[in-house]
């Protein structure tokens, strides 16, 4: 197979990749701490 290709093994602009994963990990812990409010919320005031 020949590699006539003009890519460079770590010349990739992954800014936007990076970005990207920063958002989701952030959407992650923000969802994580409010789902744990809610648990906390439904432990203190539940009904029998």
């Amino acid at each position: 197979m020949a590699q006539d290709s003009e890519y460079h093994v770590g010349s990739m602009d992954i800014s936007q990749h990076k970005k990207a994963y920063q958002g989701f990990l952030t959407f992650g812990k923000w969802s994580f701490a409010g789902i744990m409010l809610i648990m906390v919320f439904l432990a203190i005031f539940r009904t029998h």
